[in-house]
């Protein structure tokens, strides 16, 4: 029976995913066997097989699922003079299903990449999210996010705003993609205070250390 995303076109007119990863030759420890298309919907569940070479030379073969997304990025958009940064609040089932009491997360503005790169499908997703047209950006890094079993990697920015661009508590995101998004101006030191309470987001905690530790709020770029 024909595969949607391996035979034929899956829901995004995707097909040969099973290709992914056969050709990998870069770490002469692994050897890639076998890769098989679990779910093809939006977004892409493998599972592959491949010999491991383990420290003491012997080997096994392994299999890991692996969940393709695509890659993404986020933002910090900051006041350094009055020390606000600007957030988003939204309904995020995957939390509210783990936990979370009610699904709403604070978070930085941030998006799948798509077709562009990061630069590009950041300032779209932040002028999506918080209505703000970004101007200059910082690139801060790149990180995997969950590298045990997701492939995404995230690329982080950081730039400023200034008040009265944006209008706090204003309600944006795409109506098509089901997006009811909150925009949220909140002072730095209480966002850095609300870490771990009403702030678990980790790549939003992630920027908001970044910038008091090396960014627009720490010492070094005051004494600058």
């Amino acid at each position: 029976m024909p595969q949607p995303g391996v035979d034929v076109p899956d829901r995004r007119g995707r097909t040969g995913l099973d290709r992914t990863g056969r050709d990998l030759e870069r770490n002469p420890r692994v050897r890639v066997r076998d890769v098989r298309v679990l779910a093809s919907n939006w977004y892409v569940t493998r599972t592959t097989a491949f010999d491991f070479q383990h420290a003491d030379g012997t080997w096994t073969v392994e299999e890991r699922e692996t969940y393709d997304r695509g890659d993404g990025a986020t933002i910090l958009l900051y006041e350094p003079e009055v020390r606000t940064v600007l957030l988003t609040r939204q309904f995020r089932f995957p939390v509210y299903v783990n936990g979370h009491p009610d699904g709403m997360l604070v978070e930085s503005a941030a998006g799948l990449l798509d077709e562009d790169d990061p630069e590009t499908a950041i300032r779209r997703e932040a002028e999506e999210e918080t209505g703000h047209v970004v101007g200059d950006v910082e690139h801060v890094f790149d990180v995997y996010m969950s590298p045990g079993s997701v492939t995404e990697r995230l690329h982080f920015f950081a730039a400023p705003y200034r008040r009265g661009d944006v209008l706090p508590g204003a309600r944006t995101g795409l109506a098509e993609e089901g997006e009811d998004i909150e925009v949220l101006e909140v002072g730095f030191d209480d966002a850095l205070d609300r870490i771990g309470r009403d702030i678990v987001d980790a790549k939003t905690i992630m920027l908001l250390q970044w910038a008091a530790l090396r960014g627009p709020f720490s010492a070094g770029r005051a004494a600058g």
